[in-house]
């Protein structure tokens, strides 16, 4: 038996956050990031809309970019003060995710951290209160998905926390929010939904509720990426359901190594998840290509990508990623991103092993042990060909 789990409500368009004005409820307690939503306003107007809905607010704000367990064991501490039956989550990726992981230890205080990496094993939430996401960037989905990732940066190690617990009872996509991100963040959060999209149509998990929404939106972001890094309103409002489309598909079909892997070089090296993703989604094509080529085939064909054979086909999708990547001023390597060779190498067995244990490598379509995975890396360090 299979599941497919979504929020209760997803409201969406331009205007959509207006919704918040309907909401029922007596506490709502906040989360945001570094200061952008309250820079263009839009943090005035949730707070502003909840209390027209007779709620009383608190703001919880400063959640760094890739969220520490101290800021989540913070927040928990916070709303356990406040005792709020709604938790709202605005921003990008970050600001929900620590939201999220708040909301296990703000409902079940003595959990632990080592409990909760475990894929599938939270207690029952909503307990206490409902979630509600709003995402100001078009690329995680953590909106419409199950997951949360946070980073140990004692151990450098993101935990990716895997429950269905932790999709949004309610999901707001409203577009406004999108046209304030600048080009570099449009660029790497377009990647990540790529690849999510990608990920979850050669998934392990897949499935023909998932396949639709992934198909969908992996042709919305070719068709719109670009156009939305150069700034067109329309493309980032099509961007904006496009990661959400494929985020509904990969909360449920699961990923791949892609993710493994970004998780672990982005703890240890810092280097953005959109654009560690975008680095290793043409070098992980290549390796699984021997387990599901002919689902790349699928891809290209869906996107009228030339080639006759399903190895052509998959040969096109790898360069059609490579010229998105440099259209999109991304590099092709972790040594053209600007990690030090000697830092790679000293490196390189532990994040190898670590991305081998990471939650997305078990839905990956083709399996890997730690010494394919140091070959993996070291292809997408130097550029080299992935021949095995």
């Amino acid at each position: 038996m299979a599941r497919f789990t979504l929020p209760r409500d997803l409201y969406h368009g331009k205007g959509s956050l207006e919704v918040l004005k309907s909401i029922k409820g007596k506490k709502a307690f906040v989360v945001v990031g570094g200061g952008s939503m309250k820079r263009f306003g839009f943090l005035d107007k949730v707070e502003s809309y909840l209390k027209e809905a007779g709620i009383e607010v608190e703001i919880f704000e400063g959640v760094e970019p890739d969220p520490s367990v101290e800021t989540v064991m913070k927040g928990a501490e916070a709303m356990r003060k406040f005792q709020p039956d709604w938790i709202v989550a605005m921003g990008g990726g970050s600001p929900i995710d620590a939201a999220k992981a708040m909301w296990i230890f703000y409902e079940y205080p003595d959990f632990t951290f080592e409990k909760a990496v475990v894929p599938f094993g939270l207690p029952e939430l909503r307990q206490k209160a409902k979630f509600i996401a709003i995402p100001s960037t078009s690329g995680t989905a953590t909106e419409v998905t199950a997951f949360s990732v946070i980073t140990n940066y004692t151990e450098k190690i993101k935990y990716p926390l895997a429950d269905f617990n932790l999709t949004p009872d309610i999901a707001i996509v409203d577009p406004d929010l999108a046209q304030t991100m600048p080009k570099k963040l449009v660029a790497h959060t377009g990647m990540d939904a790529l690849t999510h999209g990608i990920e979850a149509y050669t998934a392990s998990l897949r499935s023909n509720f998932s396949d639709p929404l992934a198909a969908k939106g992996i042709k919305m972001v070719v068709e719109n990426l670009l156009k939305s890094f150069e700034g067109g309103e329309k493309a980032r409002e099509e961007m904006h359901d496009a990661q959400c489309l494929v985020g509904m598909a990969f909360s449920n079909a699961l990923l791949g190594i892609v993710h493994s892997m970004a998780h672990k070089t982005g703890a240890v090296f810092h280097i953005p998840h959109g654009c560690a993703n975008a680095i290793f989604l043409p070098y992980v094509i290549k390796y699984n290509r021997k387990n599901c080529e002919d689902r790349y085939a699928d891809i290209a064909r869906m996107l009228k990508l030339e080639g006759n054979t399903d190895s052509e086909l998959t040969d096109s999708l790898i360069n059609l990623i490579n010229e998105m990547n440099t259209n999109l001023e991304i590099p092709h390597t972790m040594k053209e991103y600007g990690v030090e060779e000697e830092d790679f190498k000293d490196n390189l067995e532990f994040i190898s092993k670590n991305a081998v244990l990471d939650a997305c490598t078990g839905s990956n379509p083709r399996e890997i042990d730690d010494k394919t995975m140091e070959k993996l890396f070291t292809c997408a360090y130097y550029g080299t060909e992935v021949d095995f």
